[in-house]
């Protein structure tokens, strides 16, 4: 009987087929030849393309002589490095690099991890346990949400990049730990310092003052502006003047902000030390590769040896937006300094505008549907879920109810179908640029489509302003048919 059900058990398939629209995402993605550069060669035309597609800030992937160190590494230990850090996977390179990065941030210390991804969601539920509270952007990374998730902590959540939105939740905490007369417990405050989300930066100093005021321990997630912003490239406690010893847990991205791998997060000894036996990704996965902390190193040594690629970064910045800041059919939510830049196609232009009668119709909200609530309805501010009380005032509830039409699934896909095109003529033309990519349904709060550019210091500032001229000219072309 057992042998019969056996024969006659069908696995389930490990993932959902994909619908029509991810096929031909799939398809469309453009193929390299050789390594990954500012122009990299594609195998469907064979012609140089000009990379806007990869977070390559400082334009350190191809570096030849990173490649040079990389390869000696490769040959002297190995590929892999064959265990966890705790065990038998550390070796002099690795500690190496803690000691560069800590150096260069001005920390007392570092710790490294292995992947970039698991680093921030492996060093909050270090720290923050059950009972702990947690104060965090609603618009906060995919890894931070699945970190806070992990923690089983209280979490409070406050408007995206809204200072205010954080005071209030801050006194709304303290206000009611008075009035149950509660024990003072741990709690932290945890953000970005350029938001992955839309490429938005934090005002740091304002933040550190509320942290000091209320008695928080702060963590600051620079994946995406640790070697992308700041004379030499240190990051947001740079640009603002801020020693990092004021935040209490900085962590980074060895992958995007030195093209290398792995991540890492920088503090006080007491800090790096507790990640070495609490750290669920530091304790049970491997150590990364050799080859790769040494060229993280050799990244180092390049920002300090050459800051003028810092300059040469925001020249690009700054050439980039000022073209695309002038095509009417856009919207850039990015802070003017931030190498990410994201466009969102402006409401006026988008599929948005031309259903928006047929998603509020209750005529035709039998074939249409409704718009899914992007979350459960705010009660207070400081409430468990990522809407404050601000959302309850008529001008917000307005401004929301918009923002759920813009974010209907039908909207959603019209809006990619409609960037993919953008994408497709990008490539056409030997631009390669890529939509934001989002997992729909599993995050916190639904972000709308847009096209991410990643603007590097390995190009010229006229090689920027070509091809950004590229991608306006295409969305001019292509959103200019919906006028």
């Amino acid at each position: 009987e057992i042998d019969e059900l056996v024969d006659e058990w069908a696995p389930e398939p490990l993932g959902a087929p994909l619908t029509p629209s991810e096929q031909y995402d799939l398809h469309a993605l453009p193929i390299v030849a050789g390594q990954n550069s500012v122009k990299p060669k594609l195998v469907s035309t064979g012609k140089t393309a000009v990379n806007l597609a990869s977070l390559n800030f400082a334009g350190l992937a191809g570096n030849e002589y990173i490649k040079e160190r990389a390869v000696e590494t490769l040959r002297k230990y190995g590929l892999g490095s064959c265990g966890p850090p705790g065990f038998y996977g550390t070796l002099d390179v690795h500690m190496d690099l803690e000691r560069d990065i800590a150096d260069f941030l001005g920390t007392e210390a570092s710790i490294l991890y292995s992947q970039g991804f698991s680093t921030v969601s492996s060093v909050i539920p270090a720290f923050c346990k059950r009972g702990d509270i947690i104060v965090a952007d609603r618009g906060v990374n995919f890894a931070i949400q699945k970190g806070i998730q992990i923690s089983r902590s209280t979490v409070r959540w406050y408007d995206h990049n809204d200072l205010e939105s954080l005071e209030a939740v801050l006194q709304s905490i303290e206000k009611d730990r008075k009035k149950r007369r509660g024990p003072l417990t741990r709690r932290f405050i945890i953000t970005e310092g350029i938001f992955e989300r839309d490429g938005a930066m934090i005002d740091l100093p304002k933040i550190i003052e509320l942290k000091y005021k209320y008695k928080y321990r702060l963590l600051l997630d620079e994946s995406y502006s640790f070697g992308a912003v700041g004379r030499t490239g240190r990051g947001l406690t740079e640009i603002y003047n801020v020693p990092a010893s004021k935040v209490d847990m900085l962590v980074g991205s060895c992958a995007i902000g030195l093209c290398a791998g792995g991540g890492f997060c920088a503090g006080s000894n007491i800090v790096v030390d507790h990640q070495r036996i609490n750290g669920p990704s530091f304790v049970f996965s491997a150590a990364m590769p050799a080859l790769l902390a040494v060229s993280a190193s050799e990244g180092i040594n390049i920002f300090r040896s050459t800051p003028s690629i810092f300059e040469t970064l925001q020249e690009n910045v700054r050439a980039a937006r000022a073209i695309l800041d002038k095509v009417e059919y856009l919207t850039i939510p990015s802070h003017p300094a931030s190498p990410l830049i994201h466009i969102q196609i402006k409401p006026a232009y988008s599929p948005a505008a031309s259903t928006s009668n047929a998603l509020s119709s209750p005529s035709s909200s039998s074939s249409v549907g409704t718009p899914a609530p992007l979350s459960p309805p705010p009660s207070t501010a400081g409430s468990l879920h990522p809407v404050s009380a601000a959302m309850l005032t008529p001008t917000k509830h307005t401004r929301d109810h918009h923002e759920k039409l813009l974010l209907h699934p039908e909207v959603i896909e019209a809006e990619e179908r409609l960037l993919q095109e953008i994408v497709d003529e990008c490539l056409s033309q030997n631009v390669m640029v890529t939509k934001a990519k989002r997992l729909r349904g599993q995050e916190n709060v639904e972000a709308r489509p847009g096209l991410k550019l990643a603007i590097s210091a390995g190009l010229t500032r006229k090689e920027i302003e070509k091809a950004v001229g590229v991608v306006k000219a295409v969305c001019v072309k292509v959103l200019g048919r919906r006028k």
